[in-house]
């Protein structure tokens, strides 16, 4: 029970930096954009510190590289990259002006980002980080973090964030509200880190099959989506085109159609494909004769 207490803790804290971030809307930078750079910034560097001592407590404990790997360390690594990529680098001062560049950030927090922290037991360092702090002792956030984590309601969170915030009234109405855009990140990448969660968290599930039917719904579902954003007759949104790109509006949305169907995809498929060899693995292991 501590220990599922230790992880709901650390997958709340893991979604803060998205919730203290927004572009700014309208203008130059604010002393209120300012203050959330910079909270995120604080919130970043927390992660990684935290997740460093973590992983020290649990190698002192059990050994050097027990329990979370070099290669997981690595994952972390990258993943956090990414997660910076998308908030600090130009894409995310570009992706006012353009569709697709929106698409690329968002793909790095849903895709990238999101399955490498997960992958690198994230959550799992940060309860040894927390083990004698108190956090972890809230038992509702507990049993939130356990009942959000399930295969079917992570599923449909996601597939929800996905499908929710591409209406144009919702879209359109982030870029014009630095809260709104702040919900629109998290729900994004909140709902991402519960889904690779519920996939790669506690294991492949490849006996039961959980994991490849999650993940084959998914791609079918956010390639349509891209296709529909590749093919429409007219622009969608009101905010993009030509600045960054030099395209029109409806180029833009239709690059930005690529992007999710292609990097969203492509993600997805191999996903999907290391669920399998993980379960033809764990299939011929079972027919190997004894001894």
């Amino acid at each position: 029970m501590h220990r599922l207490k230790n992880l709901s803790a650390a997958a709340a804290l893991a979604t803060l930096p998205q919730a203290a971030h927004a572009h700014p809307v309208g203008g130059g930078a604010t002393l209120g954009r300012l203050a959330l750079e910079a909270l995120l910034i604080l919130l970043m560097l927390a992660s990684a510190i935290g997740y460093a001592v973590g992983v020290a407590r649990l190698w002192r404990h059990a050994g050097l590289g027990r329990g979370i790997g070099g290669h997981e360390v690595l994952r972390f690594a990258l993943g956090w990259s990414a997660l910076a990529a998308a908030l600090f680098s130009p894409i995310d001062t570009l992706a006012d002006s353009s569709f697709a560049i929106h698409m690329v950030q968002h793909e790095l927090l849903m895709v990238v980002a999101a399955p490498l922290l997960v992958a690198s037991r994230t959550f799992e360092a940060w309860a040894w980080a927390l083990r004698s702090g108190g956090v972890w002792t809230l038992a509702t956030v507990a049993r939130g973090g356990h009942w959000l984590a399930a295969p079917r309601r992570a599923w449909w969170l996601h597939a929800m964030a996905l499908w929710l915030w591409h209406v144009p009234a919702f879209f359109d109405a982030a870029l014009d509200n630095v809260a709104i855009h702040a919900l629109q990140h998290l729900s994004f990448f909140g709902s991402a880190l519960l889904f690779w969660w519920a996939v790669y968290g506690r294991g492949i599930r490849a006996r039961e099959g959980t994991a490849l039917a999650m993940l084959v719904t998914t791609m079918l579902h956010m390639n349509a989506l891209g296709l529909l954003l590749t093919f429409a007759p007219g622009a969608w949104y009101l905010h993009h085109g030509s600045a960054v790109l030099g395209d029109t509006a409806l180029e833009d949305q239709q690059l930005g159609g690529l992007v999710m169907w292609m990097l969203g995809g492509i993600a997805y498929l191999g996903a999907t494909l290391a669920v399998v060899a993980a379960w033809l693995a764990a299939r011929h292991g079972k027919t190997l004769p004894a001894g």
